[in-house]
């Protein structure tokens, strides 16, 4: 068991072609240039790269997203928590969370370590959307709702293209133009350079843009690693946008992504709605992300839940105040 730098961690993680982006080393890399600490060990075979925030009087929280020993963790061993014990305590944390790289339905836990405890909330939205990418084109959008298909035509038909981009100044301004209309917090600009750069130049990030004679009307980013692609960032200006640049570019990101080798395109974030609840609502709510879930549902893809987070808790006292804030501004 030992800590190991970013360099021997991407070693170790490319034995793990299907690893998630979030615990990806350049994803840590991004993260410790705004305000997190990454910490990466290697057991063996298992492996996990945890971020430390740092709070006040010299405290952290730890954060372990998609670790790779996610759904062997009734299995691994007490070398392997003894040592995320030792870490987190040099580190002052409060409590580690975890959010294992599985969905719910697929994931058991025998919580043999006393301190490990199901969490109240997770950090990342634990609804999403899969669309299967593994069929040819045709398929994909025969999976499609009518109304998306249509709309991606149109947008060809009205003049829309796709090209891959670099210009992150646009990009941010586009963001914030979104993030005003659909009330979310957008990064920094200097935050989606950085992921540009760590990412881009190893083929695992595109930038694309959707265009009207030259003039940008929508971006993403999307990003690949093994069998899977993931839509992260996307933002739209107020534009021309009755010739549906967003659907456009949405379906050239799952073509890029298949061109990579994917099979499962994830959408990223959905209210937090059973699906019952989502399809009776969708069409007369318009708060937190049901703007977003109207939009990707067209895309005919599969409605799935994380397995919720569990935290390690280190600090019993501070760790029932933290619950207690977090439930009271829930």
């Amino acid at each position: 068991m030992t800590e190991v730098t970013f360099s021997e961690w991407n070693q170790f993680i490319a034995n793990y072609p299907n690893a998630h982006l979030l615990q990806m080393g350049e994803w840590g890399e991004l993260k410790k240039d705004f305000g997190w600490k990454p910490v990466r060990i290697i057991s063996e075979n298992v492996g996990a790269q945890i971020l430390f925030r740092k709070l006040p009087l010299g405290l952290t929280i730890g954060y372990m997203p998609k670790p790779i020993v996610s759904n062997e963790l009734r299995e691994t061993s007490s070398e392997f928590w003894n040592e995320i014990d030792s870490v987190c305590k040099k580190h002052n944390a409060i409590f580690l969370k975890i959010e294992p790289d599985a969905w719910q339905d697929d994931f058991q836990l025998i919580t043999h370590h006393s301190s490990l405890v199901t969490s109240v909330h997770n950090i990342q939205p634990p609804n999403t959307i899969i669309i299967s990418i593994k069929e040819d084109e045709e398929q994909i959008l025969a999976r499609m709702k009518p109304k998306c298909r249509y709309n991606i035509r149109l947008a060809e038909k009205k003049g829309v293209t796709v090209r891959a981009w670099d210009d992150i100044e646009s990009f941010h301004q586009m963001m914030l133009i979104t993030g005003g209309r659909d009330n979310f917090g957008v990064h920094s600009k200097e935050y989606y350079q950085r992921a540009y750069d760590l990412f881009h130049p190893k083929g695992i990030c595109e930038l694309l843009v959707a265009e009207f004679e030259g003039k940008p009307l929508a971006s993403l980013m999307v990003f690949a690693n093994g069998k899977r692609a993931w839509y992260v960032y996307g933002a739209s200006n107020n534009e021309e946008r009755n010739r549906m640049p967003t659907y456009l570019l949405q379906w050239e990101a799952i073509r890029w992504a298949k061109s990579k080798g994917c099979e499962e395109y994830d959408l990223w974030g959905v209210p937090d709605e059973s699906e019952e609840t989502l399809e009776a609502q969708f069409e007369s709510r318009h708060d937190g992300l049901w703007g977003v879930y109207r939009f990707k549902r067209g895309f005919g893809g599969e409605l799935k839940r994380a397995a919720q987070a569990l935290d390690k808790v280190y600090n019993p006292l501070l760790y029932w105040m933290y619950t207690k804030f977090v439930m009271r501004n829930a």
